[in-house]
């Protein structure tokens, strides 16, 4: 199949191991766009810096990372990997649209507020502009889409901004990118314990990881909150309810999702039968992504040689479009 020649780009920092919200809320589609469209997709290393001081293991955990990607779908031959501190044209672009960014509106993204309120010890100035750096990544490849969640919509509306206001102000460099995604309802994927989104740094025992081994699994899903069932017949689900569900009918049969709803219409659901099978359907659909990611983690030359190819397609992408944001400044004096 022909690729269309629209670019999508994404990213995902180095600070955890992948989990199921991972997986479903953005590998599962990026595995599918890498077919369809000219991808890069990137880990995310400079960004880390801004909540994660400690590098020690940043090298490792890069290098997992990337074989968690592979191992859930990515493929290097048909999509181009890479780690962003390994392509030095983006911090350039990321001052020039320092430039175009206002502190006032830097100061009110809600990523900034929430991280800023979670380390008042450490309010750094990447952490108020790491919505520029962001932008910095989309517009170094000139891309057209960026497939992200909800919660990372105004960063995007933000990039389009910073790239309509450098147009504006020194000729039509970028296309103005547009965020993505194949559905109107992406897939929320909940903490085991109802309490928000799953999360490759908090609560661990409520996230299910991709390298999670079957006994574990087989805790995190029997620990799951449930309550005493429903009290009257097609009653409406409690969020941590309505959360196992989600993932029964993303790891189960329809044959098995189809039974438990109708025994929760009824009120003759047994939450422990049902955890059980879930338990069990989830081992079934991790365990080839883990022992695919265990097998390639065992060759960090293979995975460095796939970061360096990327960074090498990478950087003529983002080489040729510096090269126009110069002339478009006028600082291609040579």
């Amino acid at each position: 199949m022909e690729k269309n020649k629209e670019i999508v780009l994404s990213g995902i920092r180095p600070t955890g191991f992948l989990h199921l919200g991972n997986y479903f809320g953005a590998l599962k589609n990026w595995a599918r766009m890498q077919y369809e469209y000219e991808c890069y997709f990137f880990i995310a290393d400079w960004h880390s810096l801004t909540t994660h001081t400690d590098t020690s293991e940043l090298k490792l955990i890069t290098r997992r990372l990337v074989s968690e990607l592979i191992a859930g779908g990515l493929d290097p031959e048909q999509c181009t990997m890479y780690a962003q501190s390994d392509i030095p044209e983006i911090p350039e672009l990321y001052l020039y649209l320092n430039m175009v960014a206002y502190k006032g509106e830097l100061e009110k993204t809600v990523t900034f507020k929430e991280k800023a309120r979670k380390q008042p010890e450490n309010i750094n100035a990447g952490l108020l502009t790491y919505p520029v750096l962001q932008a910095a990544d989309i517009l170094i490849h000139r891309c057209h889409y960026v497939p992200v969640g909800k919660d990372q919509e105004q960063h995007i509306e933000m990039t389009r901004n910073f790239a309509e206001r450098f147009n504006h102000r020194y000729g039509d460099v970028f296309p103005i990118p547009k965020a993505f995604s194949y559905s109107e309802d992406l897939v929320r994927i909940l903490s085991l314990d109802g309490s928000g989104k799953m999360s490759k740094s908090e609560q661990q025992m409520n996230t299910v990881y991709l390298n999670d081994d079957d006994e574990l699994i087989r805790k995190k899903i029997m620990k799951a909150k449930t309550d005493q069932g429903p009290s009257a017949p097609s009653s409406e689900k409690p969020e941590y309810i309505q959360g196992l569900f989600t993932l029964l009918g993303l790891v189960s049969s329809p044959e098995v999702v189809a039974r438990f709803e109708e025994d929760f219409n009824r009120c003759q659901i047994r939450y422990g039968d049902m955890k059980k099978q879930l338990a069990e359907d989830m081992i079934r659909f991790i365990k080839p992504i883990r022992d695919k990611a265990a097998a390639l983690q065992n060759d960090p030359v293979f995975i460095d040689n796939i970061l360096a190819n990327g960074a090498e397609k990478a950087r003529k992408s983002a080489g040729e479009t510096l090269l126009e944001v110069r002339k478009a400044l006028g600082f291609k004096y040579l």
